[in-house]
């Protein structure tokens, strides 16, 4: 059963929820990179989104042929070769602990992940940021979408059921149909978990 099999609720989602896949397929086929970000539980969320798409989620991903035959000139080359797995390249914003501990010290905890999304990116204009909130207004987050969108970035936004200044900014919201929070995030597990398992599908498969 698939992901609108079994929460029917989640099938008016379905358009923005493929325009997300699109967008982050687009994003590991222009070489580039996805950041997200979130408070609390949407830090969590964060990892774990990084976590699924940084190695193997659901199917097999052997890595690229020239690598390999480069690393199998080693004595363990075949170990490496056969346990290392192509990757979605992410970045977790939330667990770079030591620097936004410094520029919320130094300058102002708000902007935060603004400044992680500005140092990442600046010279990437194809890479991702997603944002996840469930209220669609964490300050820091909707920060971190001004300055992704100033720089050309796409974005993608995890919300509740309300508009949100994350809603007028991302170019794809989805809304998990509820407002109450912990609800909003048991939502937002199977949703990424669906949109996780349909890029690996798309850019993995052999």
């Amino acid at each position: 059963m698939g992901l609108f099999e079994n929460y029917k609720e989640l099938l008016p989602l379905k358009n923005d929820i493929e325009k997300a896949i699109d967008i982050l397929v687009e994003t590991y086929k222009h070489n580039s990179k996805i950041l997200v970000c979130g408070n609390g539980g949407s830090s969590a969320d964060s990892a774990h989104i990084t976590g699924e798409l940084m190695k193997s989620f659901m199917l097999k991903r052997s890595i690229d042929p020239i690598t390999k035959k480069e690393l199998e000139k080693y004595e363990d080359g075949k170990h490496l070769s056969n346990m290392l797995e192509m990757g979605v390249p992410c970045i977790d914003l939330t667990a770079e602990s030591a620097l936004l501990s410094a520029y919320a010290n130094d300058k102002d905890a708000s902007l935060c992940y603004a400044q992680l999304v500005y140092g990442y990116s600046y010279n990437s204009r194809f890479d991702c940021l997603i944002g996840l909130s469930t209220s669609g207004n964490s300050k820091n987050v909707v920060n971190a979408f001004k300055v992704a969108k100033a720089l050309g970035l796409k974005t993608i936004a995890l919300t509740g059921s309300k508009d949100s200044m994350l809603s007028e900014l991302a170019d794809v919201t989805i809304k998990a149909p509820s407002d109450i929070t912990y609800r909003v995030q048991e939502y937002h597990l199977p949703i990424y978990h669906y949109i996780c398992q349909e890029v690996e599908k798309r850019l993995f498969i052999e």
